[in-house]
């Protein structure tokens, strides 16, 4: 078998208010400068209105498919694929993964930069198995739990409440992580009313998006200890390493701190070596399904734990397939707006929790129903 192809689709949603372009902007509340992100519509965005299928065909007339970020993957970068990549044999990834990882210095591009079409791969080695993804590695678990992420609309408790409230109503989800940017303290009394609301058993999550301080951190960090949180992710920013050292010295509920640095899985290992960061974010939308498989087996024979970033691709096949397959780790990050949108762009069977859980498809390879005919209809451009 032989790589004879490699192209992008975009693809355009049928909801084209659908377009959104972050600004950045600042937290207000207190001396510090401090900043975050606000969604803007917009008439032309990279970010949300459109959606790219990276497919990679071969001389047997089996097809690898992802879904891509619009703004990861270039046309440079498919024409350095296909230089490198054609007329190899895709189920050599081992080799092929090799080949780029130990070449990226030398087409000059960043960590990670071909972990799309290294989810090509396992795609076309899973549908000539005829086995789905999960199993081509080693399944060991039917079903993964889920965690919802986001919503957190104006930041009150009677918000969150009613939010977390609905979330269990239609999914079962019995978890949920902040984004909350109100300072320590105000998030502090926030998370003991929600704590007092929701009793012990829910699981509860604060990612404050780099918005502390290491003090801040550490009194939030004892207080959410205090409540049974299952982790503090990313209080601060992720070079900071230092100061990462001391907070998990510091604190016994784990911490997450390498989601920007996810892209180098080789960094993320330092950083669990060095005790600067407890859990370790993977993504395989970021440094693809081999390069995920690696640091998760490196963080297991570690004692560690790996937590897998958003739906990875196709709507959530990407990252159900892999966290049933990946042993240390324990939730799927949902979001409400990823399985309608993956409708929107011709995925017919998107992943969506039932009971707290997401169970991944049978079929071969990734287990996407794709509605080619759909796609082609609204494809603006190839390269």
């Amino acid at each position: 078998m032989k790589i004879t192809g490699i192209s992008v689709d975009v693809v355009e949603l049928k909801d084209r208010r659908r377009g959104r372009t972050p600004k950045i902007v600042s937290i207000g509340g207190g001396p510090r400068l401090r900043y975050t992100h606000e969604w803007l519509q917009t008439e032309s965005s990279v970010f949300e209105q459109h959606e790219l299928f990276m497919r990679m065909q071969t001389d047997d007339g089996v097809e690898g498919v992802t879904t891509c970020f619009g703004y990861d993957v270039t046309p440079k970068m498919i024409e350095l694929l296909r230089l490198t990549c054609l007329g190899l044999d895709p189920l050599d990834r081992g080799e092929i993964y090799q080949r780029l990882q130990l070449g990226t210095r030398w087409v000059y591009q960043p960590p990670g930069w071909f972990g799309h079409f290294d989810n090509c791969l396992w795609d076309i080695a899973g549908k000539v198995a005829g086995l789905p993804v999960c199993k081509l590695v080693g399944k060991v678990r039917n079903r993964l739990a889920a965690y919802h992420t986001g919503d957190d609309g104006d930041g009150t408790p009677a918000h969150y409440l009613a939010m977390i409230a609905e979330i269990r109503e239609r999914f079962g989800i019995t978890r949920y992580k902040f984004h909350n940017y109100q300072g320590p303290r105000p998030n502090i009394a926030l998370f003991r009313e929600v704590r007092r609301e929701l009793g012990d058993e829910y699981g509860l999550i604060n990612d404050p998006v780099c918005s502390y301080t290491l003090r801040e951190a550490i009194e939030v960090g004892r207080v959410m200890e205090e409540l049974g949180f299952l982790w503090l992710e990313e209080p601060f920013r992720e070079q900071e390493l230092r100061q990462y050292q001391e907070l998990c010295r510091a604190l016994t509920i784990p911490v997450m701190g390498t989601e920007m640095l996810m892209n180098d899985v080789s960094i993320c290992a330092q950083w669990l070596l060095a005790g600067a960061t407890d859990l370790v974010r993977v993504s395989a939308a970021r440094a693809g399904t081999s390069a995920l498989l690696k640091l998760a087996n490196f963080a297991e024979l570690y004692g560690a734990n790996v937590e897998i970033n958003g739906p990875g691709g196709l709507g959530g096949h990407v990252h159900v397939q892999l966290g049933c397959a990946v042993a240390n780790t324990e939730l799927f990050e949902h979001f409400q707006r990823f399985a309608p949108m993956a409708r929107e762009y011709g995925i017919t069977n998107p992943p969506v929790p039932v009971d707290g859980h997401l169970t991944p498809s049978d079929l071969p390879g990734w287990g996407a129903e794709i509605d080619w005919p759909f796609v082609a209809k609204h494809t603006v451009h190839t390269y």
